[in-house]
């Protein structure tokens, strides 16, 4: 732990902020795990944000449900809403689409 320690300096790249990160979220074996670092890592209202996008994605993917009607449902913003939209179907990140697709594939199992 100390070996790490001593190699880490103060850094604003955001790509190595990414990241380590990325391999901070990847070290939870289970789902309370996942929760407690979320809820050290981010403020409620953060928390809230990702889990009303992640949220957002799924009713996109799994409905029918107009942008209007997911508003009227969820009270996200339509501003959220396109933009989930948008990065679930159109950008090249498809993290929204990766994530779904092991999700779903993991409950038919």
């Amino acid at each position: 732990m100390t070996e790490i320690k001593t190699r880490l300096s103060p850094t604003r790249n955001v790509e190595e902020l990414t990241d380590s990160l990325c391999g901070a979220l990847l070290t939870p074996n289970s789902r309370e795990a996942m929760r407690r670092l979320l809820r050290d890592l981010c403020t409620p209202t953060e928390l809230r944000a990702l889990a009303e996008r992640w949220h957002v994605a799924q009713l996109l993917d799994g409905t029918d449900l107009s942008y209007r009607q997911i508003h009227d449902g969820t009270g996200v913003s339509t501003t959220t809403i396109v933009r989930v939209g948008r990065f679930l179907r159109q950008e090249g990140h498809q993290g929204y689409r990766n994530a779904i697709d092991t999700l779903y594939s993991a409950d038919a199992r």
